[in-house]
């Protein structure tokens, strides 16, 4: 059984000098470009308290059409460490989606480790971040 995680962090991770999510790459560039695009600062905007960038206007609105879809699991928190119900940095160069959504890990050998397994490492991690959000 995991033991859930304490509600101390923010909702997205957006490091500790910082409100700017995902390192500042656009979150729907995943989904359209296949990879991590940088986004501009001429399109941003709010959501749950953090800051997104995007590369274009048509991405930003995009987004602000749906976030939920295009915002990380778990606010951009680490999923395998979600799984152990612990928050730990997400970092946007280590990602994956699966089922249409998108997921980061703390590094590259995280997500080899994560990805051994993820479908039970994303089963764990969606209940500790709901225990997490109640």
């Amino acid at each position: 059984m995991v033991a859930p995680a304490a509600r101390a962090e923010p909702p997205v991770y957006t490091g500790l000098f910082s409100d700017t999510a995902l390192q500042g790459y656009d979150p729907v560039a995943y989904f359209t470009d296949g990879k991590p695009v940088k986004g501009s600062d001429e399109y941003t905007t709010e959501y749950m308290g953090a800051e997104f960038k995007f590369s274009s206007a048509s991405h930003r609105e995009t987004f602000l059409a749906d976030p939920e879809r295009y915002v990380p699991q778990y606010g951009g928190y680490c999923a395998w460490a979600m799984a152990d119900g612990k928050h730990a940095k997400g970092d946007a160069r280590f990602w994956k989606i699966v089922d249409g959504k998108l997921y980061l890990n703390y590094n590259s050998a995280i997500q080899k480790k994560w990805g051994a397994g993820e479908v039970a490492f994303i089963e764990r991690a969606d209940q500790a971040w709901r225990d997490i959000n109640q």
